[in-house]
Parts: structure tokens; C-alpha cells; sequence
């Protein structure tokens, strides 16, 4: 990312919240901090608190780009990442070739194949941004 974020002349700071008791304190240092964007890496804590982050995005109108669709599906601005539906399809295929007598160890380890972009346009409007038709045009999904 800073490698992409330097020829870009995009200027990355990172943040850590470890819990949901300190996302207000880290939003409003990204505000003070004049942070245009917010991008976050997933982790079960931020996915269990989900539509508690949209709401501080809101509040704080920050626009945020998470790598799972269910963050927009609670109120984010947008998510590009791994098809979570695809890939317990495809584990189902791996639980079927263990109970049929495959060792783990000789499964081929996959990474993710198919990936999406799902925009949530009540966000973006209520952000005041204006989502080109180009980017419209490449999502999966999008909320109205």
C-alpha cells in the first residue's frame, strides 16, 4: 500500500482501534488529523461491530472502503474484497473430500478467486460524493 499510496502522492497514516471502546477516539483523531478516507483491514472485531463503525462514519463523515460486502450492507460507503458465500462453497467441497478420506495435508491450500465491489449509494449521497458511472458500472452490487 505505500508503495501504491507514494505514486499516487497519496499521504497513509495507519490507526488502531483494538476494540470497539476506542473507535471514537480514533475517528476523531482521523478528523482532527484532516484524513479524507478511511481504509480498514478486516478482522473479526470490526465485522462483529459493523454497523457501529458505519454509524461513527457518519457521524464523522468519513468515507470508508472495507474488504467485506456486509459493512455496506450496515451503512458503509463501500467494500472490494473476497466473496465470503464463494469461498464457503468452495471450503464445503474441502469438507466433503475429508470426510470422504482425504488427508488435510494433501488439499491443495486456494486463495480466494472471485472478489467484489458493492457500493452503497445512500451513503454516498448523504457523504455529498457523486460515484462515477465508470465505477457504477464495475460493482456487483449497489445499494440504493
Amino acid at each position: 500500500m505505500n508503495a501504491s499510496a507514494q505514486v499516487l502522492g497519496i499521504k497513509l497514516r495507519v490507526v488502531e482501534a483494538r476494540g470497539p471502546d476506542q473507535f471514537e477516539t480514533a475517528f476523531a483523531g482521523m478528523v482532527r488529523g484532516q484524513t479524507e478516507a478511511l481504509l480498514t483491514l478486516e478482522d473479526s472485531m470490526f465485522w462483529l461491530n459493523r454497523r457501529v463503525l458505519a454509524e461513527i462514519e457518519a457521524e464523522h463523515r468519513l468515507p470508508t472502503m472495507h474488504p467485506l460486502r456486509e459493512h455496506v450492507e450496515a451503512g458503509s460507503l463501500m467494500a472490494y474484497g473476497p466473496d465470503l458465500r464463494d469461498l464457503f462453497r468452495r471450503a464445503a467441497t474441502y469438507v466433503d473430500k475429508i470426510l470422504k478420506g482425504a488427508k488435510p495435508a494433501d488439499l491443495p491450500v486456494e486463495q480466494p478467486t472471485k472478489f467484489e465491489l458493492v457500493i452503497n449509494l445512500k451513503t454516498a449521497k448523504a457523504l455529498g460524493l457523486t460515484i462515477p458511472p465508470s465505477l457504477l458500472a464495475r460493482a456487483d452490487q449497489v445499494i440504493e
